[in-house]
């Protein structure tokens, strides 16, 4: 990155052929920001475009080569990986992350960074109220998804998948994103105990371009989301996730095979008449599979943290004089 200073704010943009709203979406954001007394930098994140996305970029880097910086991957490697990029790259304290479609306001952006500013929250989530997208498609999958998230992750927010947020940066950097785990930032946060707000954010129909979201997602996010649940719960006492569902097993077998001898010799029902004696086995085999993965995610856990990992955010020190 160009320049010595360390910005204040760090907006990244993730683009995949968005050549008709670049210039537009530079004009809005440095417009919003100059002027307010904010430092920042803008990092412009290319994920493999095709539709001249690229040139576009470059130029508009060469016209501001001291707010604008640009990273191009070498494909199209997808939103999470174009913002993990952008956040390996950014340098300043607050990370703003910011779709290229236009339909999130820049002007927003102040008014969020005022908030976390304050020193009350770690993030502030915007929340499209009045969201411009088709009901059907985009609008009523995801408040289902967002009522799932909260029940749960426990998480007030209103608009997981609007992505104009303002995170402290110390909070992302600690953060591993792979697949689609972008969307789930703020679970992420909220594990490593940061504090989360909502502000409500404008929000306009996709003028140009074309989205890259639909139905087809749905199965998806559900998935992910069972992932994470099971990440965040088994991660620290991954023997009792494992040795709880074992257990569970155990106590099937020992019924199911107590009812077959029970109706072998009270109501001379032979074993081979009944599923029982093939459930008890069963059952018991997956018990001993489901232990001996807690013992073995027991013993990696411990091979991790005996190796220097850490399984909590240390946000700040202060020292006595």
């Amino acid at each position: 990155m160009k320049g010595n200073i360390q910005p204040k704010i760090s907006v990244v943009v993730p683009i995949h052929n968005e050549k008709a709203n670049l210039r537009i979406l530079d004009r809005e954001i440095h417009h919003a920001l100059r002027g307010k007394s904010l430092s920042y930098e803008v990092i412009y994140v290319d994920d493999g475009s095709t539709d001249g996305s690229t040139e576009v970029v470059r130029d508009l880097v060469e016209h501001n080569a001291r707010k604008n910086h640009a990273i191009y991957l070498s494909r199209n490697f997808g939103q999470t990986a174009a913002l993990k990029a952008g956040i390996k790259k950014s340098r300043g304290e607050i990370l703003v992350p910011l779709d290229a479609d236009l339909q999130n306001l820049p002007a927003d952006i102040p008014r969020l960074v005022s908030r976390l500013e304050k020193g009350e929250f770690d993030l502030v989530s915007g929340w499209r109220r009045l969201r411009q997208d088709q009901v059907l498609t985009r609008n009523i999958p995801s408040w289902v998804a967002n009522r799932l998230i909260n029940f749960l992750f426990g998480i007030e927010i209103k608009d997981f998948g609007c992505s104009l947020k303002a995170y402290r940066s110390a909070y992302l950097k600690k953060i591993d994103l792979y697949g689609e785990m972008h969307r789930y930032i703020p679970i992420l946060v909220h594990f490593q105990g940061g504090r989360i707000t909502n502000e409500e954010v404008g929000h306009r129909k996709r003028s140009s371009g074309k989205t890259k979201y639909g139905l087809g997602r749905i199965p998806k996010v559900v998935l992910d989301l069972l992932l994470l649940k099971f990440l965040l719960d088994a991660s620290h006492k991954p023997l009792h996730w494992f040795g709880g569902l074992g257990f569970l097993s155990f106590i099937l077998s020992l019924g199911s095979g107590a009812l077959a001898v029970y109706l072998r010799l009270a109501k001379e029902v032979s074993f081979i008449l009944t599923p029982l004696p093939l459930l008890t086995v069963f059952s018991f085999i997956t018990g001993l599979i489901f232990l001996s993965l807690g013992l073995l995610s027991e013993i990696m856990v411990r091979i991790y943290y005996g190796k220097g990992g850490e399984d909590y955010f240390q946000e700040r020190i202060t020292r006595g004089q």
